[in-house]
């Protein structure tokens, strides 16, 4: 039975169908998923076949360098012949009828962006690597990826060049498109944090002619400005700077910055475009040129001239082929990432399908392909391939100048480092030198002064007086006005060093507008377009209009009449200090006095006596350190730290008295007729205002009453006023602004000063509107004529040196003009506080060494009250000498020994007397009483035993 089995036919043929059937299965098992990928690109550009090959060769030479992936990218190519609706029909063909899983391409933003609705509508991933809109977004169109540059990026990079050149304003040229309009809001964005700002913008279709492109340079060259940023697609800008060359536009003075449109595309430009286009300088994302980038070139360039030998010649922009290189890469890496299993759309279901839109299925791959699409990251030809919110980063940009027969790199941007000369650390942050059309030696300012620039209207208020300031005059001759002043010069010099042009002219207002408020209610209300003047800056004004930096000092104040003081005095040397200084001075001598007769009384025999001879010597000590001639020698370490702060705080007084006293003896004197503003308010005197100016209000604000104050204009009528004073119909004071009272006294030196607090304002500044982009580039030109010293020589030419009159003003005496206890409060604190210290720290002392003496002085005490009793207890021993001072020691010891002082005239010695005295008084005291008497007190304190008396201590008296 088995032998008929092999041999038989039948079976030989069955067995091997089955062992077929099993290795197809195997292989069918084993084989690769095949994910499909759709590509839309513009067949119709000469183009659009080399980035076809550079796509094929994405994917191939990733299966290349990943033979075992489980997935296989299957492309299908599509044609949109550059039309949108093309793209859009492409589109929904692989959608619909293939079932592709993602999408590349298309080539433009406009075709990108119709696509990219209609595959997060069909959840199917488009991928773009030359659709660089700003518009499009991952934020509008989830399934949108942008795997090239954004062009928003590039603003950056523009803006960087503006500033390292100080231009502050510039002209737009852009195409006519989604590609072209939507840099514009990030390129406002990026001038305007800079400080520079977009003067013009002018649309170029792509499809304009040579007419459209002329009347669109013929505009610019109207304007001041001779800064130009283009962003165009080529061939475009070619077009453009043939033209601009053909109308001087490329030449010196002229500025031309393009944007990638122009860099990346620059190999594709023919000599004679390279030539129409030299000094642009250009932008192009950064891509290191190595050995990857070499050898795909060359195969690409193979590889199209072996499948179209008519492609042989045809140039194109290396990054684009390199982004599609890229994009290739990254889907296949995605696919195998993800591990999609084959083609699987939802048929949506609706009742009624009229369009294919509607029935488009929804790919149930798309979501987490996406997902490994964004998580993919490689080192590609092109740089580093890793996607933020949907889009590619670029690490930099590469500036070019376009000069000779191509481009050179003159310099890098990085969002780290900004402008760089190279990629280093160390590099200079500045450019290298570029070449600019008409190759000058400078560079270009950047703008001319056009004369169909609108002229801007400056206000000036017409002044009766101090017209130093702002002076308005009419020429005789000629009946020409003519506006002068420190203001006008000064403004005059800020518009010159501006980084634009600013045709200006000079508008004298009517005087009738007596008011600086009024005036500046004409830049609110559109009737002029700035004010210079002497305008001040106030909070309330701030609120219509915006003001510069100020140019002035800051503040206002008074000046009052003064008249010599020439009545000398007996009793000037009371003045240079205060009453509460005096005071306070003759009691801290007291108490220094006090402190040091408390700690040496009891231990030095110089501080002892009857009680007026012990209060002479209080007094006496205390005053004669005023000179330094006080001879008592001190025992204690506590009067001796007393004695040394107190000798510090005399010479502190006695030095700023002594100073004080030679200013008022040798110092031209003037006496202010008043010295305070409350002074003013209190005799109900007249003041005096300029006229129109802001410090009225301010009077008024102050309490003082309106009646009281007068009006006037002119450096001669503050002097008239000022002379006259109250009573005779002037003023007492006139309050004004810090360099109006300047400017008077410069000019009246005699007779007046200026005194009184200093009331805080902001200065003079020029008026602008709100929000003028003017604002803040007269502020920085006002900072930087103060600074090397631009602004002193306007001031000199106008008001002379400064400080004439300041050493006058300093003589002026006030009722502050002596020396208070203020001044010296920390020097009293100092020396009160250590004394006090050393008192207590004395009393303490004395309380616990003579605490058993001191009770038992208490005990003999019989009348009065407790506290009484033992207050005479204490009084009473602490009045007697203390004998184990070394002092007392030591003279007690002579006495015993025979040693006696030398006498004086009378024969006796003060030490001798008294402890004769006392030696006398402890025997008497000890035969009669056991009670203790003090041995030498105030009422037995004379000097009464004879000198020649020698006397032997009984053994049973002890010193106390």
């Amino acid at each position: 039975m088995a032998r008929h089995l092999v041999h038989s036919p039948g079976s030989f043929f069955l067995l091997c169908f089955h062992l077929l059937l099993a290795a197809l299965v195997a292989t069918a098992q084993n084989a690769p998923v095949k994910v499909r990928v759709g590509v839309i690109l513009d067949f119709m550009s000469p183009v659009g076949h080399r980035r076809r090959n550079g796509i094929q060769m994405g994917v191939e030479d990733y299966y290349a360098a990943h033979p075992g992936s489980g997935t296989r990218v299957e492309l299908h190519f599509r044609d949109s012949a550059g039309d949108v609706l093309d793209a859009a029909s492409a589109a929904v063909d692989l959608i619909k009828n293939t079932q592709v899983q993602a999408i590349i391409g298309p080539t433009t933003s406009a075709e990108a962006e119709f696509v990219a609705r209609i595959g997060d509508r069909a959840r199917v991933p488009v991928l773009s690597y030359s659709a660089t809109s700003p518009a499009l977004s991952a934020a509008k169109t989830p399934f949108f990826v942008r795997a090239a540059a954004n062009d928003s990026f590039q603003t950056a990079p523009i803006a960087a060049i503006l500033v390292a050149f100080r231009w502050r304003a510039a002209a737009v040229l852009y195409e006519d498109s989604p590609y072209g309009t939507d840099i514009l809001p990030a390129l406002a964005d990026a001038l305007q944090r800079v400080g520079a700002k977009i003067m013009d913008r002018t649309a170029v279709p792509s499809d304009a002619t040579d007419a459209r492109l002329d009347a669109a340079l013929y505009h610019l060259m109207a304007m001041p400005t001779r800064v130009f940023v283009v962003h165009m697609l080529y061939p475009v800008p070619v077009r453009l700077f043939r033209r601009a060359k053909m109308a001087g536009m490329m030449s010196e003075g002229y500025v031309w910055v393009a944007t990638d449109g122009v860099g990346s595309f620059t190999d594709m430009s023919s000599p004679e475009d390279v030539e129409a286009m030299q000094g642009v300088v250009s932008l192009q994302p950064y891509v290191q040129m190595t050995d990857a980038v070499k050898n795909f070139s060359a195969r690409l360039r193979a590889r199209s001239r072996r499948e179209n030998s008519s492609d042989d010649g045809v140039a194109g922009s290396i990054l684009m082929r390199l982004w599609a290189y890229d994009t290739a890469w990254a889907i296949a890496a995605a696919a195998e990432t993800a591990r999609v299993p084959g083609p699987a759309f939802q048929t949506p279901e609706r009742s009624t399908r009229l369009t294919d839109l509607d029935r488009l299925g929804v790919s149930a791959t798309g979501t987490a392909l996406l997902k490994a699409v964004l998580a993919t990251t490689f080192d590609g030809i092109s740089g580093r391939f890793k996607l933020v919110d949907g889009q590619r980063q670029m690490p930099g940009y590469e500036v070019l100048n376009i000069i000779g027969k191509g481009a050179r790199t003159v310099g890098f941007w990085t969002p780290e480092s900004g402008i760089s000369q190279d990629l280093d650390a160390g590099s200079a942050r500045e450019m290298k030198q570029i070449l600019w059309p008409g190759e000058p030696r400078s560079t270009p300012k950047g703008w001319v002064v056009s004369p169909n620039a609108p002229m801007l209207r400056v206000a000036v208020l017409v002044k009766r007086g101090f017209k130093q300031f702002v002076g308005v005059s009419v020429n005789s001759t000629t009946g020409e006005t003519q506006v002068t002043g420190y203001c006008i010069d000064l403004f005059d010099e800020v518009m010159k060093n501006l980084p634009y042009p600013v045709s200006y002219r000079y508008v004298p207002r009517d005087p009738s507008l007596d008011s600086y408020g009024k005036i500046v209610d004409q830049v609110r209300d559109q009737e002029a377009d700035m004010i210079v003047g002497d305008v001040t800056i106030t909070a309330s004004r701030m609120t219509k209009v915006d003001f510069t930096m100020p140019f002035t000092e800051s503040g206002w104040s008074m000046v009052v009449a003064v008249r010599k003081d020439t009545s000398p005095t007996m009793w000037i040397f009371v003045y240079p200090l205060s009453a509460s200084l005096w005071l306070a001075s003759l009691a801290f001598f007291c108490f220094t006095g006090f402190v040091v007769w408390v700690i040496e009384h009891r231990i030095n025999p110089e501080f002892r006596g009857t009680p007026w001879q012990q209060f002479g010597l209080i007094f006496y000590f205390a005053f004669s350190t005023l000179v330094f001639s006080h001879k008592e020698k001190l025992e204690s370490n506590l009067s001796r730290f007393v004695v040394i702060i107190w000798v510090f705080v005399v010479l502190i007084l006695t030095s700023s008295y002594t100073a004080s006293l030679t200013s008022m003896l040798t110092v031209q004197k003037l006496l202010p007729r008043v010295t305070d503003v409350r002074e003013l308010q209190r005799r109900g005197d007249f003041i005096g205002y300029q006229e129109g100016s802001f410090v009225k209000s301010s009077l008024l604000e102050m309490g003082f009453a309106e009646d009281r104050m007068r009006g006037y204009n002119t450096e001669e009528e503050y002097a008239d006023a000022l002379s006259r004073g109250s009573a005779n119909g002037g003023v007492e004071a006139m309050f004004d602004e810090i360099p109006y009272l300047k400017l008077f006294l410069s000019q009246y030196c005699d007779g007046y000063a200026m005194l009184g607090p200093i009331y805080k304002t902001d200065g003079f500044g020029f008026v602008f509107p709100r929000d003028s982009p003017m604002t803040g580039d007269v502020s920085r030109e006002i900072l930087t004529l103060n600074e090397p010293g631009k602004m002193s020589k306007i001031e000199k030419a106008w008001f002379g040196e400064p400080g004439t009159c300041r050493s006058q003003t300093n003589s002026v005496v006030g009722l502050s003009s002596n020396l208070s206890f203020e001044s010296f409060g920390g020097l009293f604190l100092v020396t009160g506080v250590a004394s006090s210290l050393m008192l207590l720290l004395y009393l303490a002392t004395f309380a616990y060494r003579e605490r058993d003496e001191l009770r038992a002085a208490e005990a003999t005490t019989a009348s009065g009250s407790i506290s009484l009793r033992r207050l005479r207890a204490w009084l009473q021993h602490y009045d007697t000498k203390d004998l184990r001072s070394p002092v007392f020691r030591m003279n007690d010891e002579s006495v015993r020994n025979g040693v006696v002082e030398t006498p004086r005239n009378d024969g006796t010695t003060p030490f001798s007397e008294r402890i004769s005295s006392e030696l006398e008084m402890n025997t008497t005291s000890s035969e009669e009483t056991p009670t203790h008497e003090p041995g030498t007190s105030f009422e037995h304190g004379g000097d009464i035993a004879p000198a020649s008396a020698e006397m032997e201590t009984p053994a049973a008296s002890q010193p106390h």
